[in-house]
């Protein structure tokens, strides 16, 4: 089964997604199903266990989504975000048809 994952803890989940609230979530997802669009924030209720941290996990462990966009209102976290994804495409740690967008969500 193929799904879209929307990790936030405080926006709403657009309709058609299903609401990962924090990192172990998304990681139980990543795990358990295929998914075609993965939409991430960095800010998470958890400090140490942010986005970023996600974003290491998931090219170390080697779980992708077709489609990977960060919308996290924090710029500088979410470039972050970007850029390590974008340089792990670089560096043939991840597929490179996997398409990386950087789209930053307001948060209200």
């Amino acid at each position: 089964m193929t799904v879209n994952v929307f990790l936030d803890d405080y926006r709403h989940c657009p309709q058609g997604y299903i609401l990962a609230k924090d990192i172990d979530e998304c990681i139980d997802l990543l795990l358990n199903f295929s998914i075609a669009h993965l939409s991430l924030d960095h800010d998470l209720e958890s400090k140490t266990r942010n986005g970023l941290m996600l974003v290491h996990y998931m090219v170390e462990k080697q779980l992708f989504a077709e489609r990977i966009t960060i919308h996290s209102a924090n710029s500088g976290a979410g470039k972050r975000m970007f850029k390590y994804l974008k340089e792990a495409q670089n560096e043939r740690k991840m597929p490179q048809s996997i398409q990386i967008l950087l789209r930053p969500l307001p948060l209200r």
